[in-house]
């Protein structure tokens, strides 16, 4: 089933847009899913198709050549893509939360050149904030950048960039050094769940977000191989030795980074937790079909109890799961940006996509523990939901301090 009814809440232009996804990913994507999670390779190789068919501009302005779409067409579109291809879901929404945060915070002919040209496979964007000692700390960023008469110089090393194997820009978070910083962190609405104590290295310079090129000399990447599951994702190592980035490449003012970085990550966690629900889904759909069709003692293994209580269980936790998804979109949509709706929603069907895989191979039985069966990917790939775009637990954090606030 769908994230969002069709007719009732997408329209007649959203619906059709859910379904061509649906279709695409189902025909196209789901065998190449499979290639990419055995042979590491990237789903770069469809990046051009995607572009083609408008899921690199879901969210830029319909003026620049984007869809314009609202986020709950958006988490729906991205709900059908995971269904069939975890990998090129996630891929998809870094890229467009990225577009999102450059429509906000780009400035001048510039921000109209990039969202002009952010629907196309040739300006494919990466999120790069984390580093080895700052991940659910991002405030705690080291790369610097140095403020000089021709722009700045970059130097640090950036981990666990999704997309950063083909990325032509980064959006890069960046600690700023030159002689008028020194006061310490600019705070905004969208501060850090860490934003109540002052961030590590907050009065050596001011955070900075900057979109650096990705044919910048002194740019180089490496990719991260053996990862557990989304093997189609890409996912790097950026180093940056004393790369010049120019000075109208800087979003927002100097201080305002880590905002800039918060404003799209509100709308990232929705893309997350959809992911999270078209995994749960896929995998409810892989335990239900062989619970009908496997028999022991005589008749198919659903008509136990003990598994169709796992099968009813993973179809009220998805269903639960959709519905914070569609109510967090649909907020966002009405421009009442709450953090903790976005987490609520990441968190828990993150958590229950795990829950519903891991109950996926059980009924599956020794047939569930090897590739062969789609299952045993599903399960690999639902645990990084609850990982990436802030772990479950910072989402708590975010959730009972916004609570708190009241």
């Amino acid at each position: 089933m769908s994230l969002v009814p069709f007719e009732s809440e997408l329209g007649e232009d959203g619906a059709l847009l859910v379904r061509t996804a649906r279709d695409f990913a189902r025909d196209e994507l789901l065998p190449r899913d499979r290639v990419w999670d055995v042979d590491e390779s990237s789903a770069w190789e469809v990046l051009p198709r995607l572009g083609e068919m408008g899921f690199l501009g879901l969210l830029i302005p319909q003026e620049f050549g984007g869809l314009g779409c609202g986020y709950v067409t958006y988490a729906a579109l991205l709900h059908e893509l995971a269904r069939y291809s975890p990998s090129v879901c996630v891929t998809i929404s870094v890229h467009n939360m990225v577009g999102a945060i450059l429509s906000q915070w780009a400035k001048g002919a510039l921000r109209d050149r990039w969202l002009r040209g952010w629907s196309e496979a040739s300006s494919f964007g990466a999120f790069s904030v984390s580093e080895a000692n700052a991940g659910s700390e991002p405030t705690a960023v080291t790369t610097e950048a140095v403020e000089t008469n021709d722009g700045y110089r970059v130097t640090g090393e950036k981990m666990w960039v999704t997309n950063g194997m083909n990325a032509a820009w980064f959006l890069t978070l960046v600690r700023l050094k030159s002689s008028q910083t020194g006061a310490g962190e600019k705070k905004g609405p969208h501060s850090g769940p860490y934003e109540e104590r002052e961030p590590r290295g907050g009065s050596d310079g001011k955070l900075c977000a900057l979109m650096i090129a990705g044919d910048s000399p002194g740019l180089t990447r490496d990719k991260i191989r053996g990862k557990m599951g989304i093997r189609g994702s890409e996912t790097a190592v950026i180093s940056l030795a004393n790369v010049l980035v120019p000075k109208e490449h800087l979003l927002g003012e100097p201080g305002e980074g880590w905002t800039a970085c918060q404003s799209g990550l509100i709308g990232g966690r929705i893309g997350i937790a959809s992911q999270a629900t078209g995994i749960a889904e896929a995998a409810l759909e892989e335990m239900t079909a062989y619970a009908k069709q496997r028999e022991q003692f005589g008749k198919p293994i659903g008509k136990f109890q003990a598994v169709g209580d796992m099968i009813a269980q993973s179809a009220v936790e998805l269903e639960a799961a959709k519905l914070l998804v569609r109510r967090a979109a649909s907020e966002l949509d009405r421009g009442n940006a709450t953090r903790s709706l976005s987490s609520m929603a990441k968190l828990y069907a993150s958590e229950a996509a795990n829950r519903i895989a891991y109950r996926a191979v059980q009924v599956h039985g020794g047939t569930g523990y090897v590739h062969e069966c789609r299952a045993e990917q599903l399960y690999r790939d639902a645990r990084i939901t609850t990982i990436y775009e802030g772990t479950s637990e910072i989402q708590r954090i975010l959730i009972a301090r916004e609570l708190g606030r009241g």
